[in-house]
């Protein structure tokens, strides 16, 4: 893998890490031979929203041992489906190769407290879950500007027309703080 770089092509890793990105942020399928993508929910998930972009990118220190994260959960998908007799398409990874409901259930497994692998998985699962809900890969202004689908589902509010970010209204419908009265024009405090 390089740095800041998704994995190349529809290889094993690839096919893989997009089966639990959407995993944990289901989306629908990108077209009808899309075997990654299990179609549990409708619209675009964490795949569409960047989850390869970011866990191939440097910053989240994980890039390096993509492949091997890729090569621990079909091992383990390969031993789910060995406990429980299920037969799996021999031309796909192992976890592509099984239901949402099958995916699910085994990370869930990989996640549970007490499992010894799990604060690897979560590590994963929380990147590809971060992808969907803040962008981390991008920009946030390019986010928005290219209809970002986890930004966009959230109802994130783009910049005033300056580019910045004023909130005139409050969030919670009221204002849950008086402004420090140090605090500068810019919103720094002096």
């Amino acid at each position: 893998m390089t740095d800041d770089a998704a994995p190349d092509g529809d290889d094993t890793t690839t096919l893989t890490l997009e089966a639990f990105a959407d995993t944990i942020v289901p989306g629908e399928k990108r077209g009808p031979d899309d075997v990654a993508i299990a179609g549990a929910a409708p619209g675009p998930g964490a795949v569409q929203a960047g989850a390869l972009e970011l866990l191939g990118m440097f910053a989240p220190g994980i890039s390096e041992a993509l492949d091997g994260y890729a090569q621990g959960v079909n091992e383990h998908a390969l031993g789910y489906a060995r406990e429980r007799g299920l037969d799996l398409d021999a031309a796909l990874p192992p976890f592509v190769a099984l239901s949402y409901a099958d995916r699910a259930a085994l990370v869930r497994t990989l996640t549970t407290p007490g499992h010894p692998e799990k604060d690897f998985w979560v590590l994963l699962a929380l990147f590809c879950n971060m992808a969907y809900d803040t962008a981390a890969h991008m920009h946030t202004t390019d986010a928005l500007a290219a209809g970002h689908p986890g930004l966009t589902a959230m109802g994130f509010m783009p910049p005033d027309a300056d580019g910045l970010w004023r909130f005139g209204a409050f969030s919670y419908g009221r204002e849950l703080a008086s402004i420090h009265p140090d605090t500068t024009s810019t919103g720094s405090p002096s």
